[in-house]
């Protein structure tokens, strides 16, 4: 496995890495039970100040870690300064709550005899994380499992070295204890064996559906603690009722941020037909803003895709959409030529069941709408899918749209807002969009030792 990184915008290669040796896996793994043990006889309170300077490295140095972000896998420079300022955010969240989301609770009235829970770590997770989100998507898993005492291991996407080495440059200039935190240009070969390994007691994955079920068959094999977040479908319904223009804004941000590439992106348009017509014309007019620039330039809207190979795999899918009776609404379906990764706005149509595209996730700046009549179609529209990551719903009719919300088979559903995932909210979906939750206090439980003591 190369790990290379390329920028997506002109397909300049900028630095090579060379895998890890097998070497260099025993020593990280022998690293990370030292800090393992070690932690154990270290109050949390240390390890709490400890993420809070790293929180401070990302913060106080912004633009150098949003560039990493920008020239490996082509994320707007104000979208990646944003990414930075929200990694910072995630381990300050806990900082703050970790303590009390560990401290022991109380079953004696349940239990109805003298009983509590206590959470402790249970030894080294590895983490197999994506390219779309280079730091967040580690921070969601490093900062509570650091609170808790569980060292983490890093296999990152092989696009994005640059990044995964500045996370653990981070850690170093923030002074983290060594073994809290390593980065591994690992082979798949490497990340099994590591997972086979009784100093790892768990692994988290955020990435693609074939990704997760070798990941989460390694795990099961091995008897180790897993948790998933793959891809989606989600929808965005529009109710008659919407407030237009928010939704629109909404529509249109929850499908072509960070250039449509993000797992909870607004794919599915489902617009009832009494604003269907407004909310087209809408939509097609903020659709033609997106303009493709240098994504370091600040005046860009539209970013590459994070690589060549994501362009064309994007375009493969089109091409099977449209084969399949699919039909575009708005945008120019040609491939764009040139060493960039660039894949322009689409809005498509008539995606029937036997699509063979129908139930995959189409992972760029493209739109599917549907038009529907009343809640039963949106509902069995919605639902007719093998994912459920999140989604989001407009209407002025807060308790419908909420009763609604509870009827949409997803982990995660936001009203007349796009879905964002926040420190404070459980982050996860069912189906096979994956199973365990990040962020909040569920997140930071994912990997403890919950242990029941009675008397």
């Amino acid at each position: 496995m190369a790990y290379r990184a390329v920028n997506p915008y002109n397909g300049e290669l900028i630095k090579e890495f060379p895998a890890a040796t097998d070497a260099e896996v025993e020593q990280a793994l022998t690293a990370t039970e030292a800090f393992y043990q070690q932690a154990k006889q270290q109050p949390l309170e240390q390890r709490a100040k400890q993420l809070a300077a790293l929180a401070n490295e990302f913060t106080q140095k912004t633009d150098y870690y949003a560039k990493f972000l920008t020239t490996n896998m082509g994320k707007l420079i104000n979208d990646a300064r944003g990414e930075v300022q929200k990694t910072a955010a995630f381990a300050n969240y806990y900082v703050e709550h970790g303590a009390a989301a560990l401290a022991d609770q109380d079953y004696t009235a349940i239990a109805g005899r003298k009983a509590h829970l206590e959470f402790s770590s249970i030894g080294a997770i590895v983490a197999v994380e994506p390219w779309n989100f280079p730091y967040t998507q580690v921070m969601r898993v490093f900062a509570p499992n650091f609170i808790l005492g569980n060292p983490v291991i890093l296999k990152h996407a092989s696009i994005v070295p640059e990044c995964a080495q500045a996370f653990e440059d981070a850690c170093q200039a923030a002074g983290l204890p060594a073994g809290a935190f390593k980065n591994l240009f690992a082979t798949y070969d490497q990340v099994n064996r590591m997972i086979s390994d009784p100093r790892v007691q768990g692994v988290a994955l955020t990435g693609s559906e074939k990704a997760g079920e070798r990941i989460a068959a390694e795990a099961g094999h091995n008897l180790k603690k897993s948790t998933m977040e793959l891809g989606g479908t989600d929808v965005c319904i529009v109710l008659n009722d919407a407030d237009l223009k928010k939704a629109v804004a909404g529509a249109v941000n929850g499908r072509l941020r960070n250039s449509g590439q993000v797992c909870t992106s607004a794919k599915r348009y489902l617009v009832q037909s009494g604003i269907y017509d407004e909310f087209l014309a809408a939509i097609k007019e903020e659709f033609a803003k997106y303009q493709p620039g240098d994504p370091l330039d600040e005046k860009t809207t539209l970013a590459p895709l994070s690589s060549k190979s994501a362009q064309q795999n994007l375009q493969t899918q089109i091409k099977a959409v449209l084969a399949g009776g699919a039909k575009v609404l708005w945008g120019d379906p040609t491939p764009v030529t040139g060493p960039g990764a660039f894949f322009m706005p689409l809005i498509i149509t008539g995606m029937t069941y036997d699509n063979p595209m129908y139930d995959h996730e189409l992972f760029g700046p493209v739109a599917q709408i549907y038009q529907v009549e009343d809640e039963s179609q949106i509902v069995e529209l919605a639902n007719h899918s093998n994912y459920g990551l999140g989604g989001a719903i407009y209407s002025e009719d807060l308790d419908k749209a909420r009763q609604l919300a509870s009827k949409i088979e997803t982990g995660q559903i936001a009203v007349n807002q796009p879905l964002s995932s926040l420190p404070e909210l459980p982050f996860g979906g069912i189906k096979k969009s994956g199973y365990g939750r990040e962020l909040s206090d569920l997140g930071i439980r994912e990997f403890a030792n919950i242990k029941t003591v009675l008397g």
